[in-house]
């Protein structure tokens, strides 16, 4: 495994970052724009993936990571699950919703994979920085 000093080191945060990019730019070039509460929804529970993944590595210890972890996974499928109304409502078509949706499935289980790694080693919080 490659050093973590900082939660920027985490593969797990850059990919929940891009998908934040993603949705601003979903709502830069569609008409999500004019749909403030779904675009607010949307960016939202992106938003949430990242920062519950920075903040727990920011805690105190093995335990409290993977509690923020796993809300940042539970955030995962709320993002899926409003990618399918953007869907619905024309926002996105088949390859980039497909595209989108995969992406963010993805990214669920990898961070379903390093909670199972967090929880099988001695890891404190202290290793990473």
């Amino acid at each position: 495994m490659a050093t973590i000093k900082q939660f920027e080191d985490l593969e797990i945060w850059q990919k929940a970052r891009e998908i934040c990019r993603i949705v601003y730019e979903t709502k830069k070039n569609t008409n999500l724009k004019n749909d403030f509460k779904l675009y607010n929804q949307l960016n939202g529970s992106s938003g949430s993936i990242m920062d519950n993944i920075a903040e727990g590595f920011e805690r105190n210890g093995n335990r409290e990571f993977i509690q923020f972890l796993s809300i940042a996974k539970a955030s995962c499928g709320e993002t899926r699950s409003q990618l399918y109304r953007a869907f619905d409502r024309g926002y996105l078509n088949d390859d980039d919703f497909e595209d989108f949706k995969t992406k963010v499935i993805s990214l669920s289980r990898q961070i379903n994979g390093f909670i199972d790694y967090l929880q099988k080693s001695d890891f404190k919080g202290t290793k990473f920085k």
